[in-house]
């Protein structure tokens, strides 16, 4: 029986090749992203509506229009999320800073306390989060962005207090460096500096995080992944890079 995948900030990158592991599989799916012209061009036939999920409004609408679609969501792939400028503590504006949590942190959120109502009443569901090695490792000009994906770790952790017995499952993916947008849009679109950094290394693809993510999907109903830190054999913290 196919399941309904919800996946935020589908429209490229994690997101998008999470929609497609999932729709390999035989999920219906519902895709949100700001850009949700790009939506349609990941999976064909799943359904799309934009989504920001910093907007209470829209991501109420999204949910509604999701559950109107496809019936109620059995996974939630909690992707939308950002990384802005390497700003440091003292040199920060503050502007970077609050769209960051914002995005990360509130976002995540906001989505979450619409569908878990739905998944405590039937007793099924999976909330799935992609966090980040910044969640466990800082590094210099990413004290925001890795508080960020940090404060993900406690929200699960809650999560799975607050729903046992309910037959939920949470799952956090941890991913190191991966080559998407990821970094063209902490660059603001520079994409001469983006390009250096996955130069001279073999980062992940969004395909390996998404085969994480399916396979914490596709376990037995009894069995929770809790935390999946995956990074690349070049990597071994956020600053430990090996180039050729």
């Amino acid at each position: 029986m196919s399941r309904h995948v919800v996946v935020t900030g589908a429209s490229s990158g994690i997101g998008a090749a999470c929609a497609r592991a999932f729709h390999a599989n035989g999920d219906r799916l519902s895709l949100g992203a700001r850009r949700v012209e790009r939506l349609a061009e990941v999976v064909p036939d799943a359904f799309c509506h934009q989504l920001d999920v910093t907007d209470a409004g829209s991501v109420e609408r999204f949910v509604a229009a999701a559950v109107a679609a496809n019936g109620p969501i059995d996974v939630l792939v909690n992707n939308a999320g950002l990384a802005r400028d390497v700003e440091k503590i003292a040199e920060g504006t503050g502007e970077a800073w609050r769209e960051m949590i914002e995005t990360n942190v509130l976002g995540l959120l906001e989505v979450t306390r619409r569908v878990l109502p739905q998944m405590i009443a039937r007793k099924t569901g999976h909330v799935v989060v992609i966090g980040s090695i910044a969640g466990h490792k800082a590094y210099v000009g990413g004290g925001v962005y890795c508080g960020s994906k940090r404060a993900l770790q406690p929200i699960c952790e809650a999560i799975r207090m607050e729903t046992l017995g309910s037959n939920i499952r949470v799952t956090s993916v941890d991913p190191g460096m991966v080559d998407t947008e990821f970094s063209l849009v902490r660059f603001r679109g520079d994409a001469e500096r983006a390009a250096k950094v996955y130069t001279g290394t073999r980062p992940l693809t969004a395909e390996d995080v998404a085969e994480c993510v399916a396979f914490a999907a596709n376990r037995p109903a009894h069995v929770n992944l809790d935390t999946i830190v995956v990074m690349p054999t070049d990597q071994a913290n956020p600053q430990m890079v090996h180039r050729q």
